[in-house]
């Protein structure tokens, strides 16, 4: 499992540089909309194009029944964050941006893992991680301070 977490750390620093790749895209295109627009087009081409090469596994009735009705929302979810950062980025700043969306996002994490919502195993909030959670808040004051 210990491997995974390098491939994470990648995604985290691949998202890093979507979002002002993404506010430049804005700021290209003018429309906000469009912007999410062609943003999300890529994206949607991208994955029929691999659905495609790697058709299976595919669903069953079964599971598909029994999937909770909000499950295919998380797409949506994280649309949000998306456009968020090509609205905003480039009048907070890259790190500022960074900052608030990955404490927030950590910190709601916790919270998740302690009541375990969403089918997440319970994980409960112990003290260290409290302590950690406000060290992230923390870490965003020093980031925003000027």
């Amino acid at each position: 499992m210990v491997w995974l977490l390098p491939v994470i750390a990648a995604a985290g620093a691949l998202q890093a540089v979507g979002v002002p790749m993404n506010a430049v895209l804005r700021s290209s295109l003018v429309n906000p909309w469009l912007a999410s627009l062609v943003s999300f087009g890529l994206i949607v081409a991208a994955f029929l194009i691999i659905v495609a090469v790697f058709p299976r596994p595919l669903p069953t009735a079964e599971a598909i029944s029994a999937m909770p009705w909000w499950a295919p929302l998380g797409g949506i979810v994280g649309a949000f964050a998306v456009v968020a950062g090509l609205l905003f980025v480039d009048k907070v700043g890259a790190g500022v941006f960074a900052a608030f969306l990955v404490s927030a996002n950590v910190i709601m994490s916790v919270v998740i893992d302690h009541f375990g919502w969403l089918h997440v195993p319970e994980h409960p909030i112990t003290p260290v991680r409290a302590v950690g959670a406000v060290a992230l808040v923390t870490g965003v004051a020093l980031i925003t301070a000027v």
